[in-house]
């Protein structure tokens, strides 16, 4: 059997879009009591680019979480784009307004470049 130059990519290829997709829905299972909680105590504010920042007031308690999560997103947006023909960013704000009905009342929220409560 004689495996070629492209069968390889593709199998790769395949793999990484296996792993992104794994990702983008085990991502939030992974991170949802921590990512949770600091979003609940006010340790962490979604933003309408579709990552995540410290809001005004909060400690950097939650710093390494915040960019654990983003780093994550950041690799799920990129997948998400390529695959819709998009930006990245464009990527992050269309999955923040999907997400932004289902974040519960008091979450820290920045909505053009403006920190407020939902």
């Amino acid at each position: 059997m004689n495996i070629s130059f492209s069968d390889c990519v593709l199998t790769r290829l395949k793999a990484l879009a296996l792993i992104f997709t794994i990702l983008l829905f085990c991502s939030p299972a992974l991170f949802a009591t921590d990512l949770q909680t600091a979003l609940s105590k006010g340790l962490a504010g979604e933003v309408d680019n579709g990552f995540l920042e410290i809001p005004p007031g909060a400690t950097d308690e939650a710093q390494t979480l915040v960019s654990s999560v983003n780093t994550e997103r950041r690799a799920v947006y990129s997948s998400l784009a390529q695959k819709n023909g998009v930006t990245p960013e464009i990527a992050g704000q269309a999955t923040f307004e999907k997400r932004y009905p289902q974040f519960p009342a008091g979450t820290w929220v920045k909505i053009r470049g403006r920190w407020t409560q939902k």
